[in-house]
C-alpha cells in the first residue's frame, strides 16, 4: 500500500509539489478554523463543477459537430490558428481554465487521428500562453484579475484599458511563434478521417446531451456573474449527477481538485502569519511587479494575488506581473496546472516532457514581453 502511495506521488509531479508546500506552510502557521474560511472554495467548487461536467461532454461526444468542423480545415498552420486564437479570445469570457478544459482535449483528438502529434507539445505550448495572455485583458478571464477587479474598485472599461497594450501585443507575438513552428513548410496538410474524431450521436442519449450542456450553461453563468449563491449551485450540479450519471463522479479528475486545495492551504497560511505579513507590508510597495512574478512561482499566481494586495500602491504594476509569472513556470499559473494534468492524463509518465517543452517557449515568450511591460508600467506612472 505505502509503495502505491509513493508511486501515485511520483506520477502526479504537480500535486506532490503541492503537497509538499502545504504540509511545510502548516508549520508555519498552525492549523486553525480561520485557515479554512481563507482558502477559495469558491475555485475549488467551479473547478470541481466543470471538471465533472465537461466529463460529461465527453462522454456524450457533444464536441463532435465542433470536431467534425475543424477536422475540414486541412493545414496545421490553420488549424493550430484556430486552437490557439479560440483559446485566446474565449479566455476573455469563461476563465482562462475553462478555455484550457474546453479546447486542449479537442487538439490532442485531432492531431492524434491525423498523425501529427509531434506538434502536439508546442501547440498545447501556445495555448497555455494564449490562456494567460487573452484572458488578461477582462476583469473576469482570471481569478486573479476578478479578485484585484472586486478589491480596487477600478472600472471595467479602466480596467480593460490597462490590460489593452499587453494584449495586443500578445495576440501578435503568439503568431509570430506560430509562423516560426511551421516555418519549414507554412502549408503542411493534415488529413483527418471524420470517423476518428466524430463519434455520431444517439438518439436515445439526447436526454444526457441535454443535460450537461444545461448544467455547463449554469456553470458558465456562475463564473460570469460572480453570484454568490454558488455553493447552492453546486450542490444542484452534483445532486443532478448523482440521480442522472453517477458514474461521471467516479471519473472527475480529484487529484488536479487536490492540487489546487494544497496550493490554497500554503496561501492562506503564509497570509495568516503576522512576521511574513510585517516583511511584505515593508518589501512589497513600490516592487509589485517583480514580487508578483517571483512570489507566483512559488505559490501561483492567484493567491498571490491575495497575499499581495494588502500592501499593494500600483495597481498596473500587480497586474501585469501577475497576469505575466504563468509565463516562467508550470507553478505560475493554476492554468497551466490544469493544461499539465489534462495532458498527464492522456499521456501518462510524460509529464516531464510537457514541463521541459512548456518552460522554454514560455520563457522566450517571457523574455521578449517582460522588459515593455516595466516601461510602460514606469511611464504610465
Amino acid at each position: 500500500m505505502f509503495n502505491k502511495i509513493i508511486g501515485i506521488f511520483k506520477k502526479e509531479v504537480m500535486l506532490s509539489v503541492a503537497l509538499l508546500a502545504a504540509i511545510i506552510s502548516l508549520f508555519i502557521t498552525p492549523p486553525s478554523v480561520e485557515l479554512l474560511h481563507k482558502i477559495d472554495w469558491k475555485t475549488l467548487a467551479i473547478l470541481f463543477m466543470l471538471l465533472s461536467v465537461l466529463e460529461g461532454f465527453k462522454k456524450e461526444n457533444i464536441f463532435s459537430p465542433l470536431l467534425q468542423k475543424t477536422s475540414k480545415l486541412g493545414s496545421m498552420k490553420g488549424l493550430t490558428c484556430f486552437f490557439v486564437y479560440s483559446v485566446f479570445l474565449s479566455s476573455m469570457f469563461v476563465t482562462n481554465d475553462v478555455s484550457l478544459i474546453i479546447f486542449v482535449p479537442l487538439t490532442i483528438i485531432l492531431f492524434r487521428a491525423g498523425n501529427k502529434e509531434k506538434y502536439i507539445l508546442p501547440v498545447l505550448t501556445f495555448e497555455n500562453i494564449a490562456a494567460i495572455r487573452g484572458s488578461l485583458l477582462t476583469p473576469f478571464g482570471s481569478p486573479q484579475n476578478l479578485f484585484l477587479f472586486s478589491q480596487s474598485g477600478i472600472s471595467a472599461p479602466s480596467f480593460m484599458l490597462l490590460m489593452l497594450p499587453l494584449w495586443i501585443f500578445s495576440a501578435a507575438l503568439l503568431y509570430g511563434f506560430i509562423l516560426f513552428l511551421f516555418r519549414k513548410d507554412e502549408k503542411e496538410l493534415i488529413s483527418v478521417e471524420e470517423k476518428d474524431v466524430c463519434k455520431p450521436w444517439e438518439p436515445e442519449r439526447k436526454g444526457k446531451r441535454i443535460l450537461y450542456l444545461s448544467l455547463f450553461v449554469i456553470v458558465i453563468a456562475t463564473i460570469v456573474t460572480r453570484t454568490k449563491f454558488w455553493p447552492y449551485i453546486t450542490g444542484l450540479v452534483a445532486l443532478s449527477l448523482i440521480i442522472f450519471d453517477r458514474k461521471i463522479l467516479r471519473q472527475t479528475d480529484y487529484v488536479l481538485l487536490l492540487t489546487f486545495l494544497c496550493f490554497f492551504v500554503f496561501s492562506s497560511s503564509i497570509c495568516s502569519n503576522s512576521k511574513i505579513s510585517v516583511f511584505l507590508e515593508k518589501s512589497v510597495a513600490g516592487h509589485e511587479y517583480i514580487w508578483s512574478i517571483l512570489l507566483s512561482q512559488i505559490i501561483s499566481n492567484v493567491p498571490a494575488s491575495i497575499v499581495l494586495w494588502p500592501f499593494t500602491t500600483n495597481l498596473r504594476a500587480l497586474l501585469y506581473g501577475l497576469d505575466s509569472a504563468g509565463l516562467c513556470s508550470i507553478i505560475g499559473s493554476l492554468a497551466s496546472v490544469i493544461n499539465l494534468r489534462i495532458y498527464a492524463r492522456e499521456y501518462p509518465g510524460k509529464s516531464m516532457q510537457f514541463i521541459k517543452t512548456f518552460t522554454w517557449i514560455s520563457l522566450v515568450f517571457f523574455a521578449i514581453v517582460v522588459l515593455p511591460q516595466l516601461w510602460l508600467i514606469s511611464f504610465l506612472k
